[in-house]
């Protein structure tokens, strides 16, 4: 859901849109509405455009040839299926946090953008979908590839334009940018008529920073008085735990995040989205919460007295059963978007606004006032989390005849720790999850839309954005099949990703919900049957294969991987049963978690006989109180 003033923009053609730009003064040029476009964007600082032409879009990709002839600083990545140019604008405007630019064609070129505009409205991540569409006199004729794309889009999309006038391309280029980047971030739609990009007029720039637009203010500082309001609960608290989600991301507040943990001496665990927004190494790090999370992070959820939301939602993987989510805790929620505020968890304490601004004033109003915790105020609470800690650890289980996934998650984390990770959605994903410890914009996986397919594009968007960093897929067998034709963008421009395939042979997630909840009715799950061969598959696209049957080969061939120079795949054998725990079952509380690993409890040491008076004493003591005898 998206706030009332981020919605109050009329989701209506570009004409209705009232607004004020202040522009400097330009003498005006003739060109083509397909020029004001690409002028635009780049003046926004565009480099990588990832699209696919089509008839409806091709005037703006003949200009295009013409910039990219001139050198004009806009480069295009030719993906092989449109869903691949959204996923892969979403992945680098993850990894950069800028905004991701994609480009399809009307018809069915515009509706296979449709899931990666979902994938990213739902992660809250800023896109520039640009679409062609059919001629303006043609609109509503049912012409040849037209569909109502900013219609399909409404429920998706954080706004909409259809270009009516080349004049008004340079001013919604810019609105576009400011509305994606702003309050919370999201997708916005221009939808591009074929004549309107043939055009010519007098075309005047409007450079970035010059849009007002009247009625869309994004709240983003906190209210001063429930600031202090929060800092009187963390004060008060002995059991508060911050839960970090990817708003903290979006915004860039991981270190104000580490101040105010090490501050009050606040746990933090994070959502799926949040993870890299809090140092994992850190004693501090619970790691995930929610249906895969860690038991220590779930049973500090359900026991803790103060709850801190930081840029999180409250979505039902992390609530579990919502009734019993943190139900001894007072809430204080942060986010940009007072829509989000209170719509699942009613907070005392809520506060609108940008979370790294909101935790920047909280911080230096501590300051001011010296406030802190009471020393050893939360000590016990960390005690006792410690303590689940050690009972119930992540466990990485080793059998004689396979691999298991988390083998190869713990593998790769070893060998390449500062890689930026890509994943697929699955027990895949939930394993690397749990199991990596990297930092912010280093984690990039589809969360609340969960899409089947977002790795490898993501990944190919991720490292056009930075080229010289290490930049790994992880997959899963049925995942890797939805969007493997990618495969040739890879190849085509030698983008070096590294696509690692934890292979079981099913739809793994499906196949465990399936054992647990389904009677064990395998139905329609299994994918050992038309699984293709990796290697010849790789060879087929001009690229490296690799295939590891054995425990013995993981470590080197990990290694091999990382060491060519071009991208590979790697097809992982893995146990084919394994199951991705702890999991919190639908309807349970986060408390209530299934398959829950556990250490066995130590033996407590025995007393210590005293040989001279017999008296009685603990194992840590070196000689007898009593009589002073040595022990």
């Amino acid at each position: 859901m998206r706030s009332p003033s981020e919605m109050s923009l009329p989701q209506t053609e570009s004409q209705s849109i009232s607004n004020v730009f202040i522009s400097p003064v330009v003498t005006p040029r003739r060109a083509s509405g397909g020029f004001a476009l690409l002028d635009s964007l780049k003046r926004h600082g565009v480099e990588h455009i990832f699209g696919y032409p089509g008839g409806a879009i091709l005037p703006i990709y003949d200009d295009l040839y013409k910039v990219e002839a001139a050198g004009g600083g806009i480069k295009h990545i030719l993906v092989r299926h449109e869903q691949g140019a959204a996923h892969a604008a979403d992945g680098y405007a993850r990894a950069t946090g800028k905004v991701g630019v994609c480009f399809g064609t009307s018809g069915p070129g515009a509706t296979n953008l449709v899931t990666g505009i979902a994938t990213a409205y739902m992660d809250s991540i800023p896109m520039i979908v640009v679409t062609g569409q059919v001629p303006r006199h043609a609109i509503g004729t049912d012409a040849f590839q037209e569909t109502d794309i900013y219609g399909i889009t409404l429920p998706i999309i954080k706004h909409s334009y259809v270009v009516r006038d080349p004049a008004d391309m340079a001013r919604i280029v810019a609105e576009a940018f400011h509305i994606a980047t702003t309050g919370r971030p999201g997708p916005v739609l221009i939808d591009v008529p074929k004549d309107v990009a043939f055009e010519e007029f007098d075309y005047v720039p409007v450079e970035p920073g010059r849009v007002r637009l009247p009625g869309y203010r994004p709240t983003v500082k906190g209210n001063p008085r429930q600031i202090n309001a929060a800092i009187q609960l963390i004060r008060e608290s002995r059991r508060p735990l911050l839960y970090v989600g990817g708003g903290a991301i979006a915004a860039g507040a991981h270190e104000e995040v580490k101040q105010l943990a090490e501050l009050f001496n606040i746990p933090v665990t994070t959502t799926l989205m949040g993870i890299g927004a809090f140092d994992e190494h850190h004693p501090l790090a619970l790691g995930m919460l929610g249906m895969h999370g860690t038991a220590y992070a779930n049973f500090a959820v359900s026991d803790c007295d103060l709850l801190i939301c930081v840029g999180a939602r409250f979505d039902d993987r992390v609530t579990g059963k919502l009734d019993e989510f943190a139900s001894r805790a007072k809430v204080i929620h942060i986010d940009i978007d007072p829509a989000e505020v209170g719509k699942n968890r009613v907070p005392e304490v809520p506060i609108v606004g940008d979370v790294r601004k909101v935790l920047i004033e909280l911080l230096h109003r501590c300051q001011q006032t010296s406030a802190k915790n009471q020393p050893n105020q939360t000590q016990e609470w960390l005690n006792l989390i410690n303590r689940w800690k050690e009972e119930y650890p992540l466990v990485v289980p080793q059998y004689p005849d396979s691999i298991s996934p988390q083998e190869v998650i713990v593998e790769l984390d070893r060998q390449a720790p500062n890689a930026i990770y890509t994943t697929d959605v699955g027990q895949h994903q939930m394993w690397a999850a749990q199991f990596l410890k990297n930092g912010p914009r280093r984690w990039i996986s589809s969360a609340g839309l969960g899409t089947m397919g977002f790795g490898v594009p993501a990944a190919m968007g991720a490292k056009v954005a930075f080229p010289d960093q290490e930049v790994i897929c992880i997959s899963g067998d049925a995942s890797f099949q939805m969007n493997l034709q990618e495969l040739g963008t890879l190849a085509q421009y030698g983008i070096n990703v590294k696509t690692v395939i934890i292979n079981n042979g099913w739809q793994g997630m499906v196949r465990q919900w399936q054992q647990a909840f389904h009677g064990e009715r395998y139905s329609c799950s299994n994918m050992e049957v038309g699984m293709p061969d990796i290697e010849l598959l790789a060879k087929a696209y001009g690229i490296k294969g690799m295939v590891i049957q054995n425990r013995d080969e993981l470590k080197d061939a990990i290694a091999e991987m990382l060491a060519h120079d071009g991208p590979v795949i790697v097809n992982v054998h893995v146990t084919k049963d394994e199951n991705c725990y702890p999991m919190v079952a639908p309807g349970k509380s986060n408390a209530q978690m299934v398959g829950l690993p556990r250490q066995p409890k130590k033996a407590s040491p025995e007393p210590i006989y005293c040989s001279n008076c017999g008296a009685k004493n603990p194992p840590n003591n070196n000689f007898c109180p009593e009589c002073g005898t040595k022990l």
